[in-house]
């Protein structure tokens, strides 16, 4: 069984930075997919950022240029670093991950862009 706890949301004015954390645990093995996604009220949830243990990272197009996913593979940890932050990223953020073929989730984490 893995647990996921994110860290690090939060109010910030536009045009602002937040960093997010996701740690996992429950396993000393690397994880292999571990993603971001959002939901914002009235919407689905969407993939932000996605990244694997080999590096390879994947972006929503809304979201390119703005948000650096990285990761920590001997912590099975992953961050998303989102910068230039616009009012429509406010959302809750969920950490996701894959491992043994069972989906794990977050409890979210709220980000809200306002000024």
């Amino acid at each position: 069984q893995v647990q996921l706890v994110e860290s690090g949301g939060g109010l910030v004015q536009p045009g602002g930075s937040l960093r997010l954390s996701c740690a996992a645990s429950g396993t000393t093995f690397s994880i292999d997919y571990m993603d971001w996604y959002r939901q914002a009220p009235g919407k689905e949830r969407e993939l932000v950022a996605g990244t694997r243990s080999g590096g390879s990272t994947t972006y929503a197009d809304s979201v390119k240029g703005r948000f650096t996913i990285s990761r920590d593979n001997a912590k099975n940890t992953v961050y998303l670093q989102m910068n230039s932050l616009k009012p429509d990223d406010t959302a809750v953020y969920y950490c996701h991950a894959i491992w043994r073929y069972h989906n794990y989730w977050g409890q979210g984490t709220q980000v809200t862009v306002s000024s």
